[in-house]
């Protein structure tokens, strides 16, 4: 994105929440993908309204502190740094565009559901990563602003999956050149703040019979490694994102509560269980490609499932990017 604004001739500034402040979670991410951060408001950990308060008084001091005026505030996805900005940009009377908007699990219960339905309802205009995201704000009688450009995290796998040296991570972690092994990722606090997720887990993963490779969160690290997991159970620091896109090229299945991984999953045409109840990329269920399940699910059954349908795109082109610029900067030029 922060590539198509420059090609467009957009100046951009690039503020870091801090809600993210592990380097591994990170800088790591920054570094990889060349992201110069103009500020970082170090907002830290906290309670969600503890750490969106932080976010909202740092930024709205930080715009205070521009020599020139921001003509809009640009916030991607559903993190409490998503609606910190977005209400301090709806209270200081700037124009709000959002990135992946429209996503609805319809669960209230997830803190990220509760931001995506704010921000939306805040913005002026909407970018949403499929067809599905203009019908969920139709729903919600949002219909003015809103555009399906396709999915920006799409660009970045189409343009950084060249990058990679296949197999060169999993060969690292496993001690030898293989594909068909297990990428698990898991984060969400519905999972890990649950007293009996990871002893259930540990069960389910001795009946799985492939290496299974376990980039652990940190929210999630001091539970894991006093835990007396399966010998083909690799627990690994998390990676980078080209390490990443690695082990997606050479696993044979993915297992994940993240939204992000899921569509990633897709485009790597790996088949995915989401250990939820619901998903707001509902896309990628169609031929189950992903499915969604929870541990007391039969899930070595569930891997050695092959999807029903043949492959299809999904989120757009791979050009999200340039058409937000472009609509964009034809906005900022409007109002000048």
């Amino acid at each position: 994105m922060s590539r198509a604004l420059r090609e467009a001739g957009i100046a951009e500034r690039v503020v870091h929440s801090g809600q993210h402040y592990d380097h591994a979670m990170s800088g790591r991410f920054l570094e990889e993908l060349g992201i110069a951060i103009d500020a970082n408001l170090e907002a830290g950990s906290g309670s969600h309204a503890q750490q969106t308060a932080q976010i909202m008084s740092r930024f709205e001091t930080y715009l205070a502190g521009l020599v020139t005026p921001t003509d809009a505030i640009l916030v991607y996805g559903d993190t409490n740094s998503t609606v910190a900005a977005a209400l301090v940009a709806a209270k200081l009377h700037v124009p709000l565009v959002h990135v992946e908007a429209g996503l609805r699990s319809y669960n209230r219960r997830m803190p990220e559901e509760v931001n995506r339905v704010v921000t939306d309802h805040l913005s002026q205009l909407l970018f949403c990563s499929s067809e599905q995201g203009q019908t969920n704000l139709a729903r919600e009688g949002l219909t003015e602003g809103v555009h399906v450009t396709g999915d920006v995290m799409f660009d970045a796998f189409r343009h950084f999956s060249s990058r990679i040296t296949p197999g060169a991570t999993a060969a690292r972690i496993l001690g030898e050149a293989r594909t068909g092994f297990v990428l698990m990722t898991l984060h969400r606090p519905s999972n890990t703040d649950d007293p009996t997720f990871l002893p259930r887990l540990r069960t389910v993963l001795g009946r799985i019979d492939m290496p299974v490779i376990w980039p652990v969160h940190p929210r999630f690290r001091a539970a894991v490694e006093a835990a007396d997991l399966p010998a083909h159970v690799h627990r690994i620091e998390p990676v980078g994102y080209f390490e990443m896109l690695d082990l997606l090229d050479g696993c044979g299945h993915v297992i994940t509560d993240s939204g992000g991984l899921q569509k990633e999953a897709y485009w790597a045409r790996r088949a995915c269980i989401t250990l939820r109840d619901e998903t707001e990329w509902v896309e990628t269920l169609e031929g189950c490609w992903n499915v969604l399940a929870n541990l007391d699910d039969n899930v070595p059954a569930l891997l050695a499932r092959t999807p029903k349908t043949e492959w299809t795109p999904q989120y757009g082109d791979g050009q999200a990017c340039a058409r937000i610029a472009r609509l964009l900067r034809d906005g900022v030029e409007r109002r000048s």
